[in-house]
């Protein structure tokens, strides 16, 4: 008797565990998720992106799809993040600062010689600071994932070697459409000329622009050494990058589909940020190799920039509000303690 109630119980449990499951993968629907970024592939952006793709797949079952658009082939920045709060897009990957079109607090991440390091930023990103910002963007129909790098941006162009801070001046120097690059660059003396990402190749062969400024692993997997002779090594902005999703899409998701995406997102952000900084070690030399010539400018004329670019700091925090900036000052000084 014993031994058919302890087979009855246990038929039980193994209907019902299949019936959970059963219950569980129906939770998650079939679907395809466009995730669209500027940088093409190869890059660490990209990389990192197929790789919460892959990790998305596996973790569905098969069920999600995250299909890729590199290289801005669905449009610029701005033209995505609309398409993410219109639900036509479902994620992306861009420079945070972007994101003070929409949430002013974004501007500080962009403020100039902010980050030391790339891991003084994971800490500060990653930390309350970057997921109260974060935050603030769901009622602008976005989600935040977590935080990817682009790196240190440096300045390239076609006419001169940068030797000090007053060489910049004069040129046309093509910049993200965000105020705050405008105003540095134009407190450089340079003629600021905002662009989308996907418009820059041409503009710099056909001349309209003298230069540009990016991180090494951009001016690599961009080809712009094909089109530029020069890159000084001023690490002016450190871009922390920002995962996000569609809040559309996001409330749209089951709880176990949530899962499946966070958890994708939080291990290809280890996995981005690592690909990133052990490119970035040989970017450079590879950009030697293509032809262009390095500069880096000596402490003093370093020193310059930064009193150059003082006053353009001044007016952000204000506009970001003193509040915000303390506290993002504060968290740095914690890190670097």
């Amino acid at each position: 008797m014993k031994s058919s109630m302890h087979k009855l119980l246990a038929a039980a449990v193994a209907a019902f565990a299949v019936f959970a499951a059963a219950g569980a993968g129906a939770q998650v629907k079939e679907r395809t998720l466009k995730f669209a970024f500027q940088n093409q592939t190869g890059h660490p952006q990209a990389q990192g992106a197929q790789k919460f793709a892959d990790l998305v797949a596996a973790r569905s079952g098969g069920k999600i799809t995250v299909k890729l658009f590199a290289g801005g082939s669905l449009g610029g920045d701005l033209q995505t993040v609309s398409a993410l709060q219109g639900g036509t897009v479902e994620i992306t990957v861009l420079n945070a600062g972007i994101l003070s079109a929409q949430v002013k607090e974004f501007a500080a991440y962009d403020f100039p010689f902010l980050f030391n390091s790339g891991k003084e930023a994971d800490a500060v990103t990653d930390g309350p600071f970057g997921q109260k910002l974060m935050a603030k963007l769901e009622e602008k129909g976005l989600h935040g994932l977590g935080y990817w790098e682009l790196g240190f941006r440096n300045l390239t162009n076609s006419k001169r070697p940068i030797a000090r801070a007053d060489d910049i001046a004069g040129l046309k120097i093509r910049v993200i459409q965000s105020p705050i690059y405008i105003d540095l660059f134009s407190a450089l003396g340079a003629n600021a000329t905002p662009l989308p990402f996907p418009e820059l190749y041409p503009a710099l062969d056909q001349k309209a622009v003298d230069g540009q400024e990016n991180p090494n692993t951009t001016i690599l997997s961009s080809k712009f050494a094909e089109v530029q002779k020069y890159i000084t090594q001023t690490r002016h902005i450190y871009n922390p990058q920002a995962l996000l999703i569609s809040k559309k899409t996001w409330d749209g998701m089951s709880a176990e589909e949530k899962k499946i995406i966070d958890d994708a997102a939080t291990e290809s952000t280890a996995f981005q940020r690592q690909a990133s900084r052990g490119a970035a070690d040989s970017a450079l030399d590879a950009l030697k190799k293509a032809g262009m010539t390095v500069s880096e400018l000596p402490p003093d004329e370093m020193a310059k920039l930064r009193a150059k670019v003082k006053p353009v700091i001044d007016k952000y925090s204000a506009s970001v509000g003193e509040a915000t900036v303390k506290e993002l000052m504060a968290e740095i000084e914690k890190v670097r303690k």
